[in-house]
């Protein structure tokens, strides 16, 4: 991991120490970005407290989700969330092959027409001037739901919000990916690589 453009703050007091101690019992470890929004407790407390609140969100398939947010993350560079989403996948139990081969959707054979149109939705949302089509809406409308494109919908565009944070904060994979012992991800063009 490279330096982060903004020096991590050292996380004190009353707070930090539940901060850090929730950090440790859900993910193992404090992530190293928790120091860089500890600068500006209130965005580290939205921040956080808008991923709780997605994450239980509960009208789309967890799995097309988990895509969705891993193709956003891939396609924008955010190393720190394809390999925290790698890590929730496994936990939750999601196709892990599948999930290993997000970032190079388009030439792997292993995904549905459906999960297809998902991440090709998410990389639409993603352009720096969005790309989305009428038929993408109404092709997914149509598979899952208005109630689920909705949810998907937000659910990129948090995914946007976070990576390109991150990003531009220079925050990288704090390696949870690793620390289950996983196997690497694969990356654009087929290349297998570690994250970060």
């Amino acid at each position: 991991m490279t330096a982060t453009r903004i020096a991590p703050a050292e996380v004190t007091g009353f707070k930090g120490m539940l901060i850090k101690r929730f950090a440790m019992k859900m993910l193992g470890q404090v992530p190293s970005s928790v120091g860089v929004y500890w600068h500006n407790q209130k965005v580290l407390m939205g921040m956080s407290g808008l991923g709780s609140k997605v994450q239980k969100w509960d009208a789309c398939d967890e799995q097309l989700k988990s895509f969705a947010h891993m193709a956003v993350a891939s396609a924008v560079g955010c190393s720190w969330c394809l390999d925290f989403n790698y890590f929730e996948a496994h936990n939750r139990g999601l196709d892990m092959d599948k999930a290993r081969e997000v970032p190079r959707w388009r030439e792997s054979d292993l995904f549905t027409p459906l999960e297809r149109d998902v991440m090709a939705y998410a990389e639409a949302m993603s352009q720096a001037e969005p790309t989305v089509t009428d038929e993408m809406v109404s092709g997914l409308v149509a598979q899952l739901g208005e109630a689920a494109v909705v949810e998907l919908t937000a659910v990129i565009g948090f995914a946007n919000f976070s990576t390109r944070t991150n990003i531009a904060l220079g925050i990288e994979s704090d390696g949870f990916a690793e620390a289950c012992e996983l196997k690497p991800l694969a990356q654009r063009g087929g290349q297998p690589s570690t994250i970060g």
